[in-house]
């Protein structure tokens, strides 16, 4: 199998789903063909969706479109996978991802199934040593060490967070392999990519990471929302902030920006990551910027609205 990605964190699902998507599209070589997506929901049940053709494309589907985003309960959950490769794939597709919902699962590259010096698949044996307390880490670096020619990587994912990304020797010898491991720290969202076989090598990796943070950090992950209306002072002053009354309502925009513009400008009338306070408390950062139309000092239309919503955190 060619690429692996497991994810922990708001919506990892959507963001496992993102990175295969955001890969196929750039990626030349045994890519669009069978995957298995995996994902322990909010509720704690282990659900699959598989295809043999079509990758991200084809694997979740509205009666006969094709192309749409996965289900909500897939999406929304924090703890997901997919692997994926060229077309058909003989037998059960869910073998390539273990999953205890109490534990996490396990997904990897090349020949994950393969059985290891224990007389198990690879991600099995993985999966029970999760089960037994060992953190993702650590076990996805035993299991590969004890197996050094195997033909395996692994991706391991638990429910507290961690993620164990490691290689066999035999498969670090490639010269096709890429591998990342990212994490933000203020969300604690992290993702592990696993490829071989696919071009440019490394590239698509860093995208399908990249990808995958993004999704579940940007406003999918937000702490909340404030609302700004037609005609909110914008003023200048030593910072970019947005100030609200306890309700969430913005009072005012302040802009650290000199060049404030002229009546019907069209500016950035909230800046990327603004300070956004409640009454006296400062409770995150902006996390998008909306157009607004300035006139008299007053910002008055947003994207063509009069009224929007502004998620922070």
């Amino acid at each position: 199998m060619t690429i692996a990605i497991g994810a922990f964190g708001p919506n990892a699902g959507l963001a496992v789903f993102r990175a295969l998507r955001a890969s196929e599209k750039v990626a030349t070589g045994a890519i669009g063909g069978f995957a298995t997506f995996a994902a322990i929901t909010d509720d704690g049940r282990p659900i699959f969706s598989v295809t043999q053709r079509g990758g991200a494309a084809t694997a979740f589907i509205q009666g006969e479109t094709t192309g749409v985003e996965p289900w909500p309960e897939f999406a929304g959950a924090k703890v997901a996978a997919v692997i994926s490769s060229g077309p058909d794939r003989r037998g059960d597709l869910t073998k390539f991802i273990p999953i205890d919902p109490l534990v996490g699962l396990v997904t990897g590259h090349r020949s994950p199934s393969t059985v290891g010096c224990r007389g198990k698949a690879m991600n099995a044996d993985a999966l029970a040593r999760m089960q037994t307390g060992i953190m993702a880490a650590d076990v996805a670096r035993a299991v590969v060490s004890e197996n050094p020619e195997a033909d395996c990587g692994l991706v391991c994912v638990d429910i507290a967070g961690h993620i164990g990304v490691a290689n066999t020797e035999r498969v670090l010898r490639r010269p096709d392999v890429a591998t990342v491991l990212r994490r933000d720290d203020e969300t604690g969202a992290a993702v592990g990519v696993l490829h071989n076989a696919i071009r440019p090598r490394g590239a698509v990796a860093e995208l399908a990471a990249s990808i995958a943070i993004e999704t579940m950090t940007s406003g999918f992950a937000s702490s909340g929302f404030v609302t700004i209306g037609a005609r909110t002072p914008i003023l200048a002053g030593q910072e970019d902030a947005v100030f609200c009354d306890t309700s969430g309502k913005v009072l005012r925009v302040m802009t650290a920006n000199p060049s404030l513009g002229t009546a019907g400008s069209r500016i950035e009338g909230v800046y990327l990551a603004s300070a956004v306070w409640l009454g006296d408390r400062l409770v995150g950062r902006t996390t998008f910027e909306p157009i607004a139309t300035i006139e008299d000092g007053h910002l008055v239309l947003f994207d063509g609205k009069d009224e929007l919503q502004i998620s922070y955190r």
